[in-house]
């Protein structure tokens, strides 16, 4: 598939990279970078070579939000088409099987926060800096901090939503917004280390643990005991869970079949 705002690759170590491509715009949502986007996490996902995809930005931001020369002179129902197009994205990361991991340097703002807080894992480089800013113009990020509270708590996504200031990596990563937080230099080595690390694990196993996550993340507490019971179980019948077992006896690498 031909992409217009986004380069996207495949390498042999299982890991894909999506990299934002419109750094003059500051990695900014247009339209047609949201759909390209949501359309390659669904290509990647069904794609046998890719286990791990990695999110990234050209130019010096990861993303600054959603790019306001789309924003004027809309009916009702044309903004909300148009937020819903925006938004796509991020919930399509919670729909597909692969684990996605954000790669965040610069800024990343308003959408470009929430992309940060839908991806399953986020790096940051020193230099981040990730914030609910729309507030800031008038508006608001009602859809971002909905997997923005997910990671940090009603209190301090409240504080974000209403505030609208950007915060630094090293406080970031203190409210569980990002998982590690590494110098801005080294960025593309380690995240690309780590997220090659994720891709030798059992890709069944990985789509297992993040689909049942997901899906009982808002089931009731026994309910979903039950639920993840039964995914396990349906895992253990599999190939690649007894080539897990016997590798580990016999002190060797898995050769992982995805069956």
């Amino acid at each position: 598939m031909h992409y217009e705002t986004l380069i996207v690759e495949t390498g042999d170590d299982f890991v894909a990279s999506i990299t934002l491509n419109r750094p003059q715009q500051l990695n900014t949502f247009s339209t047609a970078l949201a759909a390209e986007l949501d359309a390659a996490f669904k290509a990647l996902d069904a794609h046998g070579r890719v286990r791990v995809i990695l999110v990234k930005g050209a130019g010096k931001a990861f993303c600054a939000g959603i790019d306001v020369t789309e924003f004027p002179d809309k009916s009702p129902s044309e903004y909300r088409r148009w937020i819903q197009q925006m938004e796509s994205p991020l919930v399509t990361i919670s729909r597909i099987n692969k684990p996605v991991i954000a790669q965040v340097h610069g800024a990343a703002a308003a959408n470009g926060a929430g992309l940060v807080a839908a991806a399953d894992l986020a790096i940051a480089a020193d230099n981040a800096r990730i914030g609910l800013t729309a507030i800031n113009v008038g508006l608001n990020c009602v859809g971002p901090v909905v997997p923005l509270a997910r990671s940090v708590g009603r209190k301090k996504a409240l504080e974000m939503l209403f505030y609208g200031n950007l915060l630094g990596a090293a406080e970031a990563l203190q409210m569980g917004l990002v998982n590690r937080v590494v110098p801005e230099s080294e960025l593309d080595k380690e995240a690309r280390a780590w997220a090659a690390l994720l891709a030798q694990k059992s890709p069944l196993a990985l789509q297992n643990a993040k689909r049942g996550f997901y899906e009982a993340e808002d089931m009731d507490y026994y309910r979903a005991f039950d639920h993840m019971n039964e995914l396990f179980a349906r895992l253990c019948t599999t190939r690649d869970a007894r080539e897990g077992i016997e590798a580990f006896r016999e002190n060797r690498k898995p050769d992982w079949q995805e069956r």
